[in-house]
């Protein structure tokens, strides 16, 4: 089958570029291997927009924190398993060095840049395409329990105010003014006001059905099994059951990036992170922020009548089922953090897998072996944040126009 444009996955970030393709006038195919919108890894999660997390995860101290965790396995924000994977224990390696303050500053404007971009045109696509999802822009608020974590907080915030993130410190007053159902041990809070969020799943569904109405090709439980390749350039993409020529393809596979680059013979530097999230019913006095638990790197976020918690990334686990004694300590986390009347209970749980490079930082761009491929992946877990800014970015570099933020910090030749 021959097709303009060929997107190869069909998580946030695929649907996203093919959604900028077709508002460009280009024809476009995407192949999924799973079921679409289910198959994306921000399908499950906290559905917070959240251009304030302009810190790459590789930054510094990262590692020292991760250690603390492991040693506190009940609460830990952090998990690895351990395997004999030359090329998994490379990438820790590069991981690890890359935990700099150099890092930090090569990459934490161009974050800054990526995530404005896409709050803009979250609000933009939203409001254009009439999508019923939840979507509130009251801001993310970190709050605290302990007075150090909570003056640490504070100081992460002040280093994001310099870089043009909007951020307003909560005292307890204030914080349990704006929320009623807070704890009292809760002391206060740091609050993004440019954050957003709304309900993932709602969100993925509706754009999954937009570029389908705009003439999108859809195969979905198509997995590529193989390429063809001449001087330079794609020619086929194969799947067991036909095959696929196309004029440009976009490579945007999440945590499978890394293994379908194989056959391209370029190397994707991608190890996936597994984390969770529990849904529970609403409590009578809903949410009316989104949160995260600053002592335990959890993530809480209200949608219609659904309050979802999401946390845990465990290194190295290609697995989708859900852990469920982390399950129940997601839940008890979010009981120590709010009131909650007694009939609120979980409802679903679920587990995905986040794509995260050894910097911490997306892959955006074009190949640098093959003509006619575009990388998007590495997202961690901003996936569902940064999709409208990377769909619209790969839009531009396969239409041939300047790019509307400088894409350097994000090119995969930084890897070679």
């Amino acid at each position: 089958m021959k097709t303009d444009i060929l997107i190869i996955g069909g998580g946030s970030i695929g649907l996203n570029c093919a959604y900028y393709l077709l508002k460009s006038g280009r024809g476009v195919t995407i192949l999924e291997s799973k079921e679409i919108p289910k198959a994306s890894a921000a399908f499950g999660n906290a559905g917070q927009i959240v251009p304030s997390h302009i810190i790459p995860l590789a930054a510094p101290g990262v590692v020292t924190s991760a250690l603390k965790w492991m040693l506190n396995p009940q609460t830990s924000a952090f998990g690895m398993k351990i395997r004999p994977d030359a090329k998994y224990i490379s990438w820790l390696i590069q991981f690890a060095r890359s935990c700099t303050e150099a890092n930090l500053k090569r990459g934490i404007q161009p974050m800054q840049r990526l995530g404005q971009l896409s709050a803009i045109n979250f609000q933009k696509l939203i409001q254009e395409e009439k999508f019923e999802c939840h979507y509130q822009r009251t801001g993310m608020i970190t709050i605290f329990k302990d007075e150090k974590t909570f003056e640490a907080g504070k100081h992460e915030g002040e280093m994001l105010q310099k870089h043009g993130i909007e951020i307003e410190v909560l005292d307890k007053n204030r914080l349990h003014t704006l929320e009623p159902i807070l704890r009292d041990d809760v002391i206060g809070g740091v609050h993004c006001t440019g954050d957003a969020f709304l309900n993932p799943s709602m969100f993925l569904k509706s754009l999954y059905e937009r570029v389908r109405a705009m003439g999108a090709n859809i195969f979905e439980n198509t997995p590529v099994i193989g390429f063809e390749i001449s001087n330079g350039k794609i020619t086929k993409v194969k799947t067991k059951t036909q095959e696929f020529e196309a004029e440009q393809i976009i490579l945007a596979t999440g945590a499978w990036s890394s293994m379908l680059a194989r056959d391209l013979k370029i190397k994707i530097p991608i190890q996936p992170a597994r984390g969770y999230s529990v849904s529970m019913s609403a409590p009578k006095q809903m949410l009316r922020h989104a949160f995260t638990l600053g002592d335990l790197h959890v993530a809480v976020t209200p949608f219609g009548n659904i309050l979802r918690a999401t946390g845990r990334l465990e290194m190295g686990e290609f697995s989708t089922t859900p852990n469920q004694t982390w399950i129940r300590r997601l839940e008890n986390f979010m009981r120590e953090y709010f009131n909650f009347d007694d009939d609120v209970k979980m409802i679903d749980s679920w587990a995905g897998l986040r794509p995260v490079t050894p910097d911490g930082i997306p892959i955006i761009g074009k190949s640098p072996l093959h003509s006619n491929l575009t990388i998007a992946t590495g997202h961690a877990m901003v996936g569902l944040t940064m999709g409208p800014a990377t769909g619209q970015l790969v839009s531009e570099l396969v239409n041939g126009k300047e790019t509307s933020i400088d894409i350097n910090a994000f090119r995969l030749e930084r890897f070679l």
